[in-house]
C-alpha cells in the first residue's frame, strides 16, 4: 500500500498527523513510507494492519491473519 493510499484511506494528511499527535501535516506529506517509529501508533489509530502499512517489514502469515480477526 502506498503512502498516498494510506493517507487517502485515513482521510488526509492532517488527520494522519492529528491521530499521531504530530504538530504539522507537512511532515506526513514528506513521507515516502510510514516511518518505523509510527507504524504501531498508526495501526492502533486506524485499524490498518502493520502488514499493509509496511509490507517490506511485516509479512502477513496465517497466524497474523487469525490474530487480527
Amino acid at each position: 500500500m502506498t503512502i498516498r493510499t494510506i493517507i487517502d484511506r485515513v482521510g488526509g494528511p492532517a488527520k494522519v498527523a492529528r491521530l499521531l499527535g504530530l504538530k504539522s501535516h507537512s511532515s506526513v506529506l514528506r513521507w515516502t513510507k510510514v516511518p518505523e517509529r509510527r507504524i504501531v501508533a498508526l495501526e492502533a489509530a486506524t485499524g490498518i494492519p502493520r502488514e499493509e502499512l509496511r509490507p517490506d517489514l511485516f509479512k502477513r502469515t496465517p497466524a497474523t491473519q487469525e490474530a487480527r480477526s
